[in-house]
């Protein structure tokens, strides 16, 4: 059972953690202002990254209260991303976005991300049975 804490454990720490994500990714997940790439991690919890630069989303203010609401979400909605290296990438426009707005991108997002996964993961499997 995968715990629902955002430990050290579950963040893409180093920039060779981030830049494998970003090489190679399996899927992607595009949204309103925001970009979600992942890959897989041979671990048994997925792992989170953002990238959420000055160009994207000006005031710190700002940047530090969609990190907290991506955090969160990613907390409470982590157990069918087990697996995943995630990198969250910011665009112009995400700041305009209040915290609710923000939660229900990210919920799709996620659910988005995991279903994607599985679809990638199908055609392998079939194949690997014949």
């Amino acid at each position: 059972m995968v715990s629902r804490d955002f430990s050290r454990e579950k963040r893409l720490l180093v920039p060779k953690q981030f830049k494998a994500v970003f090489d190679s990714p399996t899927c992607k997940a595009p949204g309103k202002s925001v970009l979600l790439l992942a890959r897989e991690n041979a671990l048994q919890h997925p792992r989170l990254g953002l990238v959420i630069g000055k160009k994207s989303v000006k005031l710190a203010v700002e940047r530090n209260r969609i990190k907290r609401q991506i955090r969160e979400s990613f907390r409470l909605n982590q157990i069918p991303l087990t697996g995943l290296d995630i990198v969250v990438v910011a665009r112009k426009g995400l700041a305009d976005l209040d915290n609710e707005e923000l939660r229900e991108q990210f919920g799709k997002l996620w659910k988005r991300l995991a279903r994607n996964r599985a679809q990638v993961a199908t055609p392998t499997d079939s194949t690997a049975h014949a």
